[in-house]
Formats: structure tokens, C-alpha cells, sequence
């Protein structure tokens, strides 16, 4: 017996070293000297101090910042440790409630799905252009800024589809907002 087991007890010990820590090891280094930024976790900055990453969406909620698409993650918004899909699916009664009453919250009528609706992660940073378009008269109004001013940053800092072709544009929520405070 002693002649399988240590065999077998050995290549499981080799391949659990090379898979289960150097290759691991060695991906963390290559993506580090390679894409310092984006294995860094894409954190942005401002004036010297981390702010929040690119990669992962924040909550505003004053009137005088663009608000993000509802997060999933409960009980705290956009908490990473939390990122999951809420599970439920179209026919959910739950999620047609839950959509239902983020409609109401937002004065009802016809908008953009992602200003009702959570992303896949409940993380998602970005927001579509039709639903930055419809908060710029809030956040005007908030600012005591011309619509066609703030309506013009949107413009700016809306990014193309992935790769120029994979998804539509989008604009991320914590960029805008730090550019719209930057506007004097």
C-alpha cells in the first residue's frame, strides 16, 4: 500500500506547491510589472489620497452628485466583500417589487433600465449615458450650474464601448463626480 500512497501523496504535494502557490505567485508578479494600475486594484486618487477604485461603484446620494445604479449587495451598498447577483430572475415577483418601488423613488415614468435595476455584481461603477442625461437637471438645479455646462461634462467623460465595439458607451460615476467638482 505504502508503495501507491506515497507516489500519489507526493504528486498531489507537487502539484498543490506549483498550482496552489507558484503559478498564483508568479501571475501576481507578471500582472504587477505589467499592469501596475489594474493589479493595484484601478484605485483613483485625489490630491494624493485614494478616493475609491474605477472598478468598483460608490454611493452618492446628495443631489449634488450623479447617482449610481442601485447595488445589490445588501446590507451595505457596494460592499466588495458582498459582490453577488441578487438571484432572482424576471419572473420574480420580489425582484418586480423591488424595481417597482426604485421607480417610484425616482418619481416614476419611463427610465433607463440601469437607474432601476442592479448589475450583475451589484458593483458595477457605470451608468448608462440615457441615465446620466436624466440626473443633469438635478444636479444642475443642486450646483447652481447651467444644465448645457453639466450636460457638456457628461459628454466628456462618457467612454466608448469595450475594445470599440463590446457594449454601449458608459459613463463611471466617480469620475464624473470628481470631475463635476472640479468645475468652477
Amino acid at each position: 500500500m505504502n508503495a501507491v500512497l506515497r507516489p500519489a501523496l507526493a504528486v498531489v504535494a507537487l502539484f498543490t506547491l506549483l498550482l496552489g502557490l507558484a503559478v498564483p505567485l508568479a501571475f501576481t508578479g507578471i500582472a504587477g510589472a505589467v499592469l501596475p494600475y489594474q493589479a493595484g486594484g484601478s484605485l483613483v486618487e485625489r490630491d494624493g489620497r485614494v478616493v475609491g477604485s474605477a472598478l468598483i461603484g460608490q454611493e452618492f446620494t446628495s443631489a449634488r452628485y450623479f447617482h449610481p445604479r442601485p447595488s445589490a449587495t445588501m446590507p451595505s451598498p457596494y460592499a466588495g466583500t458582498a459582490s453577488a447577483a441578487s438571484q432572482l430572475g424576471p419572473t420574480s415577483a420580489s425582484l418586480l417589487d423591488l424595481v417597482k418601488d426604485r421607480v417610484a423613488a425616482l418619481g416614476g415614468g419611463p427610465l433607463p433600465a440601469d437607474a432601476a435595476t442592479a448589475s450583475a455584481s451589484g458593483l458595477d461603477p457605470h451608468i448608462s449615458v440615457a441615465n446620466a442625461e436624466r440626473q443633469v437637471g438635478r444636479v444642475a438645479a443642486a450646483r447652481g450650474l447651467a444644465e448645457s455646462r453639466v450636460a457638456r461634462l457628461v459628454a466628456t467623460q462618457t467612454e466608448g464601448p469595450e475594445l470599440g465595439l463590446l457594449g454601449p458607451p458608459r459613463i463611471n460615476v466617480l469620475r464624473l463626480n470628481m470631475a463635476l467638482d472640479a468645475l468652477r
